[in-house]
């Protein structure tokens, strides 16, 4: 091997002669126009699906940035509706404030309508309007657009309500909130265990409590506030 190595590096590589370079420039120029040839034919037989698929991508793309556009103005607008209810209830008037929370709830979507819905009911149920607070809690404990909220309205109205049910009626409207998925899991285990404390059914309040107790990614408050109702 070492041998054949060796006779390869002496072997001399005879220079190209003027007809080898001529021939050489004739096979770059038939490659070339075969190359042309077949790219114009190419595109003579796939200009129209090209042009078409061009435009379709200059449409996607423009409206694509129409609606980040339209995304981002709706935005601006329901975050300056959102303040001006804020500043209306900052002024003491809870009920105008609520009614403007709920026309920007019926005219945004998803969170921003969620936030907007939830605080329309908090200032009903905080100016007397408990009626419409719980209407409201409902809507959106039914209908809201993300988990946060829809939990977030199942555990105000467990809250507004919990003094007519009893503690098991009370465990099963939290039920909902009873999987880690939810931002309430620790809450309502809590508040599901403080009620049975105070129906005097120790065994089942402690069961709740255990719940969170044993769980290390319990929130500390939580789990300090559960063992000290053990």
């Amino acid at each position: 091997m070492a041998s054949i190595l060796e006779r390869n590096r002496k072997a001399v590589v005879p220079k190209k002669t003027v007809e080898d370079h001529a021939e050489d420039a004739l096979y770059r120029e038939i490659w070339e126009e075969v190359h042309a040839q077949k790219t114009y034919d190419f595109v003579r037989k796939y200009a129209k699906p090209l042009a078409v698929a061009a435009i379709a991508i200059l449409i996607a793309v423009a409206g694509w940035q129409l609606a980040r556009h339209n995304r981002a103005a709706a935005t601006n607008a329901a975050a300056e509706q959102f303040a001006v209810a804020e500043s209306i209830a900052a002024g003491g008037r809870a009920d105008l404030a609520a009614e403007a929370f709920a026309r920007m709830a019926e005219n945004s979507s998803g969170g921003m309508s969620d936030i907007a819905l939830f605080r329309a009911a908090r200032l009903d149920m905080d100016s007397g309007n408990r009626d419409a607070g719980i209407a409201k809690l409902e809507k959106l404990a039914a209908d809201g657009a993300t988990r946060d909220f829809r939990d977030l309205a199942v555990l105000n109205l467990a809250l507004a309500r919990g003094d007519s049910m009893t503690a098991a009626d009370f465990e099963k409207f939290l039920s909902s909130l009873q999987t880690k998925r939810s931002p309430f899991y620790y809450t309502g285990l809590l508040l599901v265990a403080q009620k049975y404390i105070a129906a005097g059914d120790h065994d089942s309040a402690r069961r709740a409590l255990d719940k969170i107790t044993t769980d290390k990614d319990a929130p500390a408050t939580i789990s300090a506030m559960a063992e000290s109702l053990r």
